[in-house]
């Protein structure tokens, strides 16, 4: 919100000797963000003066339109006579008034003016433009051609408000009511402890029956619609510089006379309006839902098709405008235009004018669903006073009364939904509790009727909260207003001491040593949003009854299209895969630790939590039992080369088995040991997915899948293909660490080692022969490793070989050859009874 300080003066004395920079302060120390102070004219000097073009004469043999002007600008040239002046913009004529800067002159930018030849000719100054003089987009695109009744040789800088100081100030969502010069007036008057003019408070007509007709069909979409209007409009009126100047400065540009005044009165009061073309409205203004199929085309020249939870403005025709948001192309104000044959000029000559307040979430979500964000739409979303509505029609009445000769209608239109204030009821020391700093009741109270509440009562407080604040919902709102009006530099800093002995949970202990383990293994951290829609579960191939389709919604997502909480890491990583490799990046390894949000339907409805005090067990488990599980998960996605190529020989590009050795390297951080199977699980291949096993309590439990993605879901993500992902639940295995880790044992004893080739039936897995030789060895052995597979006619169609390397070794003795070929027979033979393995060459 861009609030110039001249315009804030309306509405608040301040001294006179204060200055854009005192009142930043001040609106700083209130709470508000105020992030710069625009100087505006700084640096300009004059001359700068209001001229008359007498004459104009066109200047040939160029490659651009040039003229040789003469212009009269009174005596501030000190001679009287006209100026000569090259000008190049084409937008003007014989006996317009425009602004004129003289030689000695200096612009913003530090531009010095002075005579210079140019084309021929000796230019003794210029005919500025808007941009030349820092005012911003004026809507005409070239020079500035001024009212005729302005006199030649008056000061153009004060004539223009040139100079100035504009503040800027971050709205934050809970201060709508600051998107407004009376919100902000209301804030700079409670920060020097002055009275405040309330642009709000204007003597609005009673509702009748004579004025245009309104249907509400949504009254939770719109409680309160207000409807006025204007005839007899000249349409060929135009904004005065005041009104234009004060809208430039707060950052729009002016259009015509009708807009521009409902957009001043919104920046005034907070209140969106909008008027329409009374001519082209057919029958009644009405408030609905968008019916399916809808469609509507908007002042931005764009047609829409409209949601179902859409709020629409119609008449008899259907929907004109989306409420709250943009109004619609048939209904616009027309522009000026002359009929050629008749000289007649055309335009609007009449307007109903509406004020109207509509459910802010509901145009949130139709601004962000037809990506329209607009300076309505921001109000609305953030809550506008309902009671301002008729005021902020009264005072666009009385403008266009004024200012483009109207004659304002008797009927005034107003339907309201019935709604009682809101009351909160506080105890009177509440602010003092939360502060840690004696306020007392007489300033808790001072400062809640600063703020614009009614507050009753002694010990315990009843306040009724004002229409422009719908963000004071609670006690702990009202103590922040009074906190932060004494000063949040006021309250006392007091460091906590933490009690010895404590540092990071187990659980965060593992969290760390997994990111470390899995960068040192070549992984690139990515932290993605923790948000997802069904789009990305259908590209995932995720069947209907799979639990990661559970979702937690959002109330108010940052995006339409990912309204839902993560259950999964994948999609995140894989976006970020994605997005790297169309920007060039074709080797990738990234991994992401982090939660998942998995609901199971008993959630419980959330407690409000004392803040004075601890709270107790029972509360916290109440807070939990509100809450889905959030499992923390590690996840990894390869693709492109795991090895590069080089002087040292060919590369080796990623597959499924690094994404298993992935989550090998994630397990030894929890000192547990994986089973690997071979299994089916969205969204992996199913012949090139390994489930994770570990034991939990004695029972193998399921920690999470690797290897490689189904090409499918390859080509619906975009991804490269042949990319794979592990995704491992890190609280399984923390569960399965429990009481398992334990100190290596070093033997000073030496190795045995023995090899043995397995010939096997092809669809056997590698993990049911290592299982089998592992219990058959007996706690001798030591480590077991698979160091080649071999198929080929040597070993007969459909079998494999399998070649493992045995390593023994006793913590008291050496060894003989007979005890390390007996271990290993014993784990042959095992195997070869559960698998049908057959030692090879046997």
């Amino acid at each position: 919100m861009r609030v110039p300080l001249s315009w804030l003066r309306e509405y608040v004395d301040l001294p006179a000797t204060e200055t854009g920079r005192d009142v930043q302060a001040r609106l700083v120390s209130a709470g508000l963000e105020v992030e710069a102070v625009e100087q505006l004219g700084a640096g300009l000097k004059g001359p700068l003066v209001v001229g008359k073009v007498l004459t104009i004469e066109e200047l040939e043999g160029f490659k651009k339109p040039i003229r040789f002007c003469t212009v009269d600008v009174g005596t501030a040239n000190g001679t009287g006579e006209p100026q000569e002046i090259v000008c190049g913009a084409r937008n003007f004529a014989v006996g317009d008034k425009v602004v004129v800067v003289l030689p000695g002159a200096v612009l913003p930018g530090d531009f010095a003016i002075a005579a210079r030849k140019t084309y021929g000719k000796t230019s003794h100054g210029m005919i500025c433009s808007g941009d030349e003089l820092g005012m911003g987009d004026d809507g005409s695109g070239g020079i500035i051609v001024l009212p005729p009744e302005h006199e030649v040789g008056t000061d153009a800088i004060a004539l223009l408000e040139l100079v100035d100081e504009v503040l800027d100030i971050a709205v934050t969502p809970d201060r709508g009511y600051c998107l407004s010069l009376r919100g902000v007036a209301r804030e700079t008057a409670t920060a020097y402890g002055l009275a405040l003019r309330d642009p709000a408070l204007l003597d609005v007509p009673a509702p009748n029956a004579f004025g245009h007709p309104v249907k509400i069909s949504d009254p939770r979409g719109s409680d309160r619609f207000t409807a006025r209007t204007v005839t007899g409009l000249d349409p060929e009126a135009r904004s005065p510089i005041w009104l234009t100047r004060r809208l430039q400065k707060a950052g729009m540009r002016p259009i015509s006379l009708a807009v521009d005044i409902t957009n001043y009165v919104m920046l005034e009061v907070g209140q969106p309006l909008h008027a329409y073309d009374r001519s082209r409205v057919e029958g009644p203004l009405g408030v609905r839902r968008a019916l399916p199929g809808e469609k509507i085309t908007t002042l931005d020249g764009a047609e829409r098709v409209l949601d179902p939870e859409d709020l629409v403005i119609t008449d008899d025709r259907g929907a004109i405008g989306l409420a709250g948001v943009m109004g619609g192309a048939d209904t616009e104000i027309a522009d000026v235009a002359v009929d050629p044959e008749t000289g007649e000029v055309n335009g609007t000559t009449e307007v109903v004018i509406e004020a109207a307040h509509f459910d802010p979430i509901s145009i949130a979500r139709t601004a962000r669903r037809h990506k329209l964000a607009s300076e309505a739409s921001k109000r609305f979303e953030r809550g506008v006073d309902p009671q301002a509505a008729a005021a902020a029609a009264q005072r666009t009445v009385d403008l266009l009364v004024l200012l483009a000769g109207g004659s304002a209608g008797a009927g005034v239109t107003e339907v309201v939904a019935p709604s009682a204030p809101h009351t909160i009821v506080m105890p009177a020391g509440h602010p003092d509790r939360v502060a840690g700093m004696v306020y007392g009741r007489e300033t808790v109270v001072r400062r809640l009727q600063e703020v614009g509440c009614d507050v009753y009562g002694q010990d315990e407080l009843v306040v009724t909260v004002p229409s422009w604040r719908p963000d004071l919902g609670a006690p702990n709102d009202l103590a922040e207003e009074v906190i932060r009006l004494e000063g949040y530099e006021n309250l006392p800093s007091t460091l906590p001491t933490p009690p010895s002995g404590r540092g990071l949970t187990e659980r965060q202990r593992l969290h760390r040593r997994v990111g470390r383990a899995l960068a040192g293994a070549g992984y690139v951290e990515a932290l993605n949003y923790p948000f997802l829609g069904d789009a990305v579960l259908d590209a995932l191939g995720l069947p209907a009854d799979d639990a990661r389709r559970v979702t937690v919604k959002l109330v108010n997502p940052l995006s339409d299209e990912e309204p839902a909480l993560r259950t999964t890491l994948l999609p995140g990583l894989l976006a970020a895969l994605r997005r790297n490799d169309g920007r060039g990046s074709h080797d990738l390894a990234l991994f992401e630790t982090g939660l998942v949000f998995r609901p199971t339907g008993h959630e419980t409805v959330p407690v409000r939590l004392p803040v004075d005090r601890r709270p107790s067990d029972e509360q916290l488990a109440g807070l939990d039992a509100a809450l889905p599980r959030q499992p923390r998960r590690a996840a990894v996605v390869l693709a492109g080369a795991r090895e590069q190529a080089g002087w040292w020989g060919a590369g080796r590009p990623a597959d499924w088995a690094d994404a298993v050795e992935a989550a090998r390297t994630v397990a030894r951080e929890a000192g547990v040991e994986l089973t690997v199977r071979a299994g089916q699980h969205e969204p992996w291949h199913p012949g090139r997915c390994a489930a994770l096993f570990v034991t939990v309590d004695g029972e193998e439990t399921l920690a999470g899948h690797a290897g490689e993605l189904h090409p499918r879901v390859v080509k619906a993500l975009g991804v490269p293909a042949r990319t794979c992902a592990m995704e491992i639940e890190l609280d399984v295995l923390e569960r399965a660490s429990e009481g398992a880790v334990q100190a290596p044992r070093i033997s000073t004893f030496p190795v045995a080692t023995q090899d043995v080739a397995l010939v096997v039936a092809h669809d056997v897995p590698a993990t049911a022969v290592e299982e089998a030789l592992h219990q058959g060895a007996g706690e001798l052995l030591e480590s077991l490793r698979l160091f080649d597979v071999f198929t080929g006619e040597q070993i007969g169609e459909g079998r494999k070989s399998l070649a493992y390397a045995l390593r023994f070794r006793a913590p008291d003795r050496t060894l003989t050859v007979e005890e390390a070929t007996a271990a290993r027979d014993a784990a042959v033979a095992l195997a070869a009874e559960r698998t049908g393995a057959v030692l090879r060459g046997a």
